[in-house]
């Protein structure tokens, strides 16, 4: 056990911040940390000399009279302005923001995709980004857009960030490393990363290629969602999100920093790393999660819940439970319903889902719908199990069964989800989607039992 002895004669925990290296426990909470012992003011914000000659500097995720405020003061050894130079309009011609309506791509109907097969070209985090889908408005600070990232690279003596939106990286294949202004988080599959808008950071393999899923969030910040009766425990639990701790370079060479804003690129260069936060406190800040630290819920006696019960994160909108962005996520987990249909009814909704599968097989789609695959099925078009999955799930034998070997999520937005150029027309489609109904076969013959010969 790594403790200490206090003066009261007390055994105290050397590290208080938590039990996972690198990084504090807790979701939305104040958080303060220092990479060099006494960077950090006590007792206020912005001394009239900073310890280290350090410059004192505030990052705000929203309005300044917005309750509770989103914010922190960070301590750095450039101001940010010194990050900043003339900038350069540049093109990234496979990352699209929203409105993005082709007329030549039609987007409404079901749609599934293979998985996007790796090239043998050179791709970073800019470079490798393939957009699928986008909702809403950037401009107005409405909707989202759903991403396949493609990396091959690290990002060397370069940077970004994206004034436009906060984004969860869901990664399939590979590992990677956010370093980032506020600190080190290095994410693999079956973990999620949430970074900021206005945050800036520069992504490194650790172990590639690797490929994964993005929703860039245009609108309100993601939180997590009320539990309502289910009460305060299960479900996404707060002491499960992780911030990392305070890391910083003080590296002087010249870098190019790249900015995402209103759908545009911009490229500026500059004489040294802007990762130069030496200690910081505040509650606006990156994190990563392990879903497989996400405690279902469902139903453990009859009938099948919304699949509302498995948000992880939501994205408000200005319209009571009718979510921005709700994000998702269909995990193991027992199925234990009595006389009941139990994968994902057949349902057509006013929300557009964006489904993607990390691994394993989901249970409404046992074909087709593989590891790194995606869906889309948008508002008001119906969809449900396959021919397979119906037959299989209406005639079990329904004892206590886990469902195993899965894990998919799902990006749902409560706009229309438009189709790319690269969805449509160079992303691997599944063309014989849509033909996964057509074995569905009629059992109503007028008698009460139906006709389940069929």
């Amino acid at each position: 056990m790594n403790t200490a002895r206090h003066p009261s004669g007390l055994q105290q925990a050397a590290t208080p911040v938590g039990t996972t290296e690198g990084y504090m426990p807790g979701w939305a909470n104040d958080f303060e940390t220092e990479a060099l012992p006494g960077a950090l003011p006590q007792g206020m914000n912005s001394p009239q000399k900073c310890a280290y000659g350090l410059y004192g500097e505030q990052l705000s995720g929203t309005a300044f009279t917005a309750n509770p405020p989103e914010r922190t003061w960070t301590y750095r050894i450039r101001p940010s302005v010194k990050h900043s130079a003339r900038y350069t309009r540049i093109d990234l011609p496979y990352w699209k923001s929203a409105p993005c309506v082709d007329p030549d791509v039609t987007s409404l109907g079901q749609y599934r995709w293979d998985p996007v097969p790796h090239s043998d070209a050179p791709l970073t985090w800019l470079t490798g980004m393939r957009t699928m889908t986008t909702a809403g408005d950037v401009n107005t600070q409405v909707g989202m857009a759903s991403h396949i990232y493609l990396i091959t690279q690290s990002m060397v003596d370069s940077y970004f960030f994206s004034a436009d939106s906060e984004l969860l990286v869901v990664p399939q294949e590979g590992r990677l490393r956010f370093a980032t202004e506020l600190g080190i988080i290095d994410v693999e599959p079956k973990e999620i990363a949430i970074l900021p808008r206005g945050l800036v950071y520069r992504v490194e393999v650790l172990d590639g290629p690797c490929r994964g899923f993005v929703c860039e969030n245009y609108g309100q910040k993601f939180e997590l969602p009320g539990r309502g009766p289910i009460g305060a425990n299960c479900m996404a639990n707060p002491r499960d999100f992780k911030a990392p701790v305070a890391a910083f370079e003080d590296r002087e060479v010249p870098s190019t920093l790249t900015i995402k804003w209103c759908g545009q690129f911009h490229e500026t260069q500059i004489a040294q790393s802007p990762l130069d936060v030496v200690a910081w406190h505040g509650n606006y800040a990156p994190y990563k999660y392990d879903l497989r630290t996400y405690c279902p819920v469902g139903a453990i006696l009859f009938d099948h819940p919304d699949p509302s019960i498995f948000t992880v994160l939501t994205a408000p909108s200005g319209v009571p439970g009718t979510a921005n962005i709700d994000f998702v996520l269909f995990r193991e987990r027992w199925m234990v319903a009595e006389n009941t249909f139990r994968p994902p009814w057949y349902h057509k909704n006013i929300m557009s889902e964006l489904m993607g599968n990390i691994y394993g097989q989901y249970d409404a789609k046992p074909q087709g719908f593989v590891p790194g695959g995606m869906s889309l099925h948008n508002m008001m078009i119906p969809h449900g199990p396959d021919r397979e999955a119906f037959e299989g799930a209406s005639r079990a034998n329904l004892g206590a069964e886990k469902l195993d070997n899965t894990m998919s999520f799902m990006f749902e937005t409560r706009f229309p989800q438009h189709l790319t150029p690269f969805a449509g027309k160079e992303a691997p489609m599944q063309d014989d989607y849509i033909d996964c109904w057509d074995s569905l076969e009629k059992k109503f013959d007028g008698t009460p039992e139906g006709n389940w010969n069929k």
